[in-house]
């Protein structure tokens, strides 16, 4: 295929991939969210002394990463039906992926928390403060400045993975060029639009986070 050809149909396909690419950016930044606050929750009881606690998350944590994520959409999307849950393909999407990243973004967080000096709590609890406000105005703050560099990362994973949304047919960009290549048997252009397309909204972002990690002098203990 000549230059010529491949940027007519450049021109012919990227409005459709550019719309995949919408929907790819709006089941990254939703999923991401859900993993954050799931992930937030499974960490702090994983750290609580109450034992049915922090064992019912360790349970949690290794059953979820222990199951492919394309398993947990399929269990979403055609199993939570037959309980009389229904959902549409993009919730579904939003949901298991999110879900399938809590697990990891539940360690990130520990390991921030746990990676946070034992003094800053004991300083905070000599000042009268509880452990819930010792929590959120002490701890976390430093905990996810510590936890940034992995955070980031998971964030560009699940950029890529939500590709994988497409096996339960949501929309996104890797959905749109499959249904583009099956119609105009134009596999090579398509799909390098797709990688492409993919650096473009990776390659910033990565970018932008290693600026961020080196702002706040991420995953740095202090001397």
């Amino acid at each position: 295929m000549d230059g010529a050809t491949f940027l007519n149909h450049a021109r012919e396909f990227l409005p459709i991939l550019l719309q995949g690419a919408v929907v790819t950016v709006q089941v990254t930044v939703l999923s991401f969210l859900l993993s954050s606050v799931i992930g937030l929750g499974l960490a702090l009881m994983k750290l609580s002394p109450v034992s049915v606690l922090s064992n019912g998350a360790a349970a949690a944590i290794n059953v979820i990463r222990g199951l492919p994520i394309i398993v947990q959409l399929f269990y979403i999307y055609f199993v939570l039906p037959d309980a009389g849950i229904h959902l549409t393909t993009f919730q579904a999407g939003v949901i298991g992926l999110g879900i399938a990243y809590s697990a990891y973004q539940a360690e990130n967080f520990r390991g921030g928390i746990e990676a946070v000096d034992p003094g800053q709590r004991e300083a905070a609890q000599a000042m009268g403060m509880r452990g819930p406000l010792i929590m959120r105005r002490v701890i976390l703050p430093q905990a996810f400045r510590i936890a940034l560099p992995p955070y980031g990362n998971t964030l560009v994973m699940m950029l890529k993975d939500s590709s994988l949304v497409s096996t339960i047919t949501v929309a996104e960009m890797t959905r749109a060029g499959q249904l583009i290549a099956s119609s105009t048997f134009q596999n090579m252009t398509v799909y390098t639009l797709v990688a492409l397309l993919y650096l473009l909204m990776s390659l910033p972002l990565v970018y932008g986070l290693r600026r961020l990690e080196q702002r706040f002098g991420a995953g740095r203990k202090k001397p």
